[in-house]
């Protein structure tokens, strides 16, 4: 399957995916907000190291994620504002599950796994903050993209380490480790990006 049928593909599962919820009586905000309860359920099994119930629900709080744009673009209510609360609502996602994982007892890979974890937060904030920043300050025209880990590949990976600490909790610890040096590298990345493509 070509990149462009499988961005049709996608694009048709989107609009079904609208079709559907926006039968139900919520607003896209409604939706997106939404998506910070089962986050707070899979923080929960994450503090009792339940990695398999937690993974269910984090993808569950992906898909409510999804669910909100395809019913926004649906009904046609999409709005700047309702960009912008999705965006919080992702980083909130996303610090719940950090924050339960520093709740698990994880084993030690060469560091304490607590600093992998902070190690990969630090890094998907800062590759997040260095397109804000350079945007913020008008050092650059349009939003910056690129760079070796984009938000939903990171958060996919995250999901299958959850997977497989169910197994074996060392390979969650690998997952972190991993995607804490990518996500660094990311940051990185934006910041020559910007220094390309930036006002002198």
């Amino acid at each position: 399957m070509t990149f462009y049928a499988m961005r049709e593909k996608f694009n048709s599962i989107s609009i079904k995916l609208g079709m559907l919820f926006s039968k139900i009586p919520l607003t896209p905000n409604q939706w997106t907000v939404f998506a910070l309860i089962p986050a707070f359920i899979a923080f929960y099994f994450l503090t009792k190291q339940d990695f398999l119930i937690a993974a269910l629900f984090f993808a569950f709080s992906a898909l409510i994620d999804w669910i909100d744009g395809s019913v926004a673009r649906v009904t046609g209510r999409t709005s700047l504002f309702g960009a912008y609360l999705d965006t919080i609502i992702d980083r909130y996602v996303e610090g719940l599950i950090v924050l339960g994982l520093l709740f698990a007892s994880l084993p030690e890979f060469i560091l304490p796994a607590y600093f992998w974890i902070i190690f990969y937060f630090f890094g998907s904030l800062m590759s997040t903050y260095v397109k804000a920043a350079a945007k913020e300050k008008e050092f650059v025209e349009k939003e910056i993209k690129g760079g070796i880990v984009e938000r939903a590949e990171k958060l996919i990976v995250l999901f299958i380490g959850i997977l497989l600490a169910a197994i074996q909790p060392i390979y969650l610890v690998y997952v972190l480790a991993l995607l804490g040096i990518l996500a660094n590298i990311t940051a990185f990345q934006r910041i020559l990006i910007a220094r390309k493509l930036g006002k002198r």
